[in-house]
């Protein structure tokens, strides 16, 4: 068992960011108008002295109806998600069933943290929002992976050279492809949604060019009011300090504290992070999963959540022994797959749920369902 648990540790030290990746929603609520139509004239009584009535010269022209023109028809709004089941971490954390988490709305299966990609994760099933947070050039807290905008967008740059006005432009689905992502050596047509926040293409029904752009964390969490947000804080102490401030900003202001899960690789930022929000619920970085794996190390009780991916390589990180261990400290095991072409699918979550955890944050929410179905 120690000597899985120090390869696991191995594992650790050498992992990549979440996801092994190789202010309002732009939605508007378009509705069918009625023709504005008004009431017949009311008759009025004829005078006593009625004129002789004369026939219309010859000349007039037949009279002729109006024309009738129907109302403009335009495209149903997107539905409002459903009601979250679990509403607050402590809730989700004691789910009676495995929690299905999507990851940047479900990257697999839609544009990696778009507005579109959130909607359609919790149409396919997904419990809570997975996402990761930086920082604009202006200090706007913006839903994004990468520190650069090359991944997904039209365009290439750092993000914090850009201000919220120029990063919210650019088309953040150019470059999705459902039959691979991150892949930008596709044939053209397969890249599905690219043009769409550009106005080149029209969005899909009930939806609108704004759902396609980068979003920032307050319009995800109003957006999705009963929906806990399990958020990562990117970049490394002490250079993302900025980002951790806006980010308990932001939850105090807008009264996040019981629904959000924050994370972070680096402890120092978690510790940090804490100082400010210390009753929001929190996952360890990497440091302290390190020495709790290899030394057996205590880990704080507000780290109610485990984070890790299934494997590094060939070494198994998750497995039911693990699962167990985390399982007898009272804490919950989520798992975040980290090969897409190998772990994004029902059978691989199934493998992972077979082993006891709790929850697994998905690229394909779908198939997360299916999955726990069976």
């Amino acid at each position: 068992m120690m000597r899985r648990l120090a390869l696991t540790t191995t594992a650790l030290i050498t992992l990549a960011a979440c996801g092994g990746e190789s202010d309002t929603a732009g939605s508007s609520s378009n509705t069918v108008t009625e023709p504005d139509t008004t009431s017949a004239p009311v008759a009025t009584e004829l005078a006593a002295t009625t004129p002789p009535q004369t026939e219309p010269p010859a000349t007039d022209p037949p009279a002729t109806d109006p024309p009738i023109t129907d109302p403009p028809v335009t495209e149903p709004a997107a539905a409002e998600p459903a009601p979250a089941e679990f509403t607050t971490v402590a809730a989700l954390v004691a789910a009676d069933r495995p929690v299905n988490l999507s990851h940047a709305g479900g990257d697999q299966a839609a544009p990696h943290s778009t507005m579109f990609a959130f909607r359609e994760g919790i149409a396919a099933g997904a419990d809570a929002l997975e996402m990761d947070v930086q920082l604009t050039g202006d200090g706007v807290l913006i839903v994004q992976h990468d520190d650069t905008v090359d991944k997904t967008t039209n365009t290439t740059g750092p993000v914090g050279d850009l201000t919220l006005e120029e990063i919210q432009v650019l088309d953040n689905a150019h470059w999705f492809s459902p039959q691979c992502w991150p892949c930008q050596d596709r044939p053209a047509e397969e890249y599905i949604y690219r043009g769409i926040r550009t106005g080149d293409v029209p969005a899909p029904p009930g939806y609108a060019a704004d759902d396609f752009r980068v979003e920032t964390f307050r319009s995800i969490a109003e957006s999705f009011p009963d929906h806990v947000l399990d958020v990562e804080i990117k970049g490394s102490f002490p250079d993302a300090i900025p980002v951790v401030e806006a980010l308990a900003a932001e939850i105090a202001a807008l009264g996040l504290t019981d629904r959000v899960i924050v994370v972070s690789f680096d402890d120092q930022l978690l510790d940090t992070f804490h100082e400010l929000a210390p009753d929001v619920a929190l996952s360890p970085g990497l440091t302290r999963l390190t020495d709790w794996f290899l030394n057996g190390a205590e880990i704080e009780p507000y780290f109610t959540v485990f984070q890790v991916p299934p494997f590094q390589g060939d070494i198994e990180v998750i497995n039911a022994d693990t699962v167990q261990r985390v399982h007898d400290e009272g804490r919950v095991v989520w798992v975040w797959p980290d090969d897409a072409s190998t772990q994004e699918n029902a059978d691989f979550y199934s493998l992972l749920l077979g082993y006891g955890v709790d929850g697994i944050i998905t690229g394909r929410p779908a198939a997360m369902v299916d999955a726990a179905a069976s």
